[in-house]
C-alpha cells in the first residue's frame, strides 16, 4: 500500500534568481510537495521512524532553499534529489517552487515550476 504526504505553502526567503540583484537582496518563495511512499509497516507498528517524517522533509527543503541557484527549476531538482536520498521508500515526488512577486515590471502574484519524479 502507498500513502501520500503533502506539505503546502512552505515559505522561505532566498537568494535565487537570474539577476545579480535578486541574488543579493533575495525574494520570497513557496514550496509545495506531494510525496508518495510505500507504507510498509508504518501504520501496523505505529512507528514514525519507518515513515517519511515531515519534520525531516521540511528541514531538507529549508536546507536546499539556502543554496543559491539561478533557476527555480534547479531548486526544485535539488529538493527532489535530496528527498530521494533521505527516503528510499519514496515512489513519487511532485515539487512546486514559486517565486512570489517576481521582478517582471508589472503586477504578478507568482511564477512557479512543477517537477515530478
Amino acid at each position: 500500500m502507498e500513502y501520500t504526504i503533502r506539505l503546502d505553502r512552505m515559505e522561505f526567503r532566498a537568494l535565487h534568481g537570474c539577476y545579480e540583484l535578486e541574488r543579493k537582496v533575495g525574494n520570497r518563495f513557496t514550496v509545495d510537495l506531494a510525496l508518495t511512499a510505500e507504507l510498509g509497516d508504518v501504520a501496523v507498528r505505529d512507528d514514525v521512524t519507518l515513515a517519511v517524517n515531515y519534520l525531516t522533509v521540511y528541514e531538507i527543503v529549508r536546507e536546499q532553499m539556502r543554496v543559491t541557484q539561478h533557476t527555480i527549476e534547479r531548486v526544485a531538482t535539488n529538493i527532489i534529489e535530496a528527498l530521494y536520498t533521505a527516503f528510499p521508500q519514496l515512489r513519487h515526488v511532485r515539487c512546486t517552487v514559486a517565486k512570489l512577486a517576481p521582478p517582471l515590471g508589472g503586477k504578478l502574484d507568482r511564477v512557479s515550476v512543477t517537477l515530478e519524479r
